[in-house]
């Protein structure tokens, strides 16, 4: 994959639906930030169209903060509890982001994901807690197309004190360990370490940045190894742009955002 190739060059004779139909399955009552910087982050990273499946009562903030994303409701108007439709027209699909961990969020989530296949997926933050809550129901429909984003917390949830290679090959699935220098893991064995990012990044709403960047790039036709090995890039690298900028401390997600645009 040659990044600049990518990232900086589009034919002339194009259109949106060649970059792709994401669909982003995030956020609930009173934590709909997540679903804003999740949704910014994807857009901010090349995707043609993004679909946001929110609850009803939070269709007004996401739609007023993003105002390029589509938006499918959930009736259940405070969290996400249905499941979103006609799945087949997305071609990469992200879940997690301020989903919260309620009983009728694990089913819909055991739902979609069932119904989903095997398809490019990130899956993150409260998705990940479901995992850890109930490993026997969502951890045998993973694959390889399955993109985790774990920090170190929550991968310990999930697996213990399992090496992260082990986890990667036992279930198939693509794991980027998120720290100082994230790692990624592909289950054939491939391992890569990331080299940008700085500690003004471990704030609120980073993670969702990444997985707002990943599900772009897959969305875009990326395998999901690859997708994730340039998220952590691209994140790294507009936290870093952020921070010279202004200064570690004052970093916020927005600001990640905000200089995805000028990663080269």
């Amino acid at each position: 994959m040659n990044f600049p190739d990518f990232w900086n060059s589009r034919d002339a004779d194009t259109h949106k639906g060649d970059y792709g139909h994401a669909l982003l399955v995030a956020g609930s009552y009173g934590r709909m930030g997540c679903a804003v910087l999740a949704a910014r982050a994807c857009m901010r990273s090349g995707v043609g169209l993004l679909t946001v499946h929110v609850p009803e009562k939070g269709l007004n903030p996401l739609q007023c903060a993003v105002p390029e994303a589509m938006t499918s409701i959930d009736y259940d108007g405070l969290l996400f509890s249905n499941q979103p439709t006609n799945l087949a027209k997305y071609n990469a699909l992200a879940v997690g982001p301020g989903i919260g961990t309620a009983d009728r969020t694990f089913l819909a989530l055991r739902t979609l994901l069932t119904d989903w296949g095997e398809r490019p997926l990130v899956l993150d933050a409260d998705a990940l807690n479901l995992i850890a809550l109930h490993p026997a129901d969502l951890l045998p429909i993973l694959d390889a197309n399955t993109v985790l984003t774990p920090h170190d917390r929550e991968y310990e949830r999930m697996f213990g004190d399992m090496p992260t290679e082990e986890a990667s090959r036992k279930y198939g699935i693509v794991v980027v360990r998120k720290g100082h220098h994230s790692k990624v893991y592909a289950p054939d064995g491939r391992r890569h370490e990331n080299t940008t990012g700085n500690p003004g990044m471990a704030t609120a709403g980073s993670g969702d940045v990444l997985t707002g960047i990943i599900l772009a790039l897959m969305a875009q036709g990326l395998p999901s190894y690859e997708a994730a090995c340039l998220g952590t890039y691209i994140h790294g690298k507009a936290g870093d742009i952020a921070a010279q900028k202004q200064s570690q401390a004052s970093l916020m997600a927005s600001d990640i955002v905000e200089n995805i645009a000028f990663v080269k």
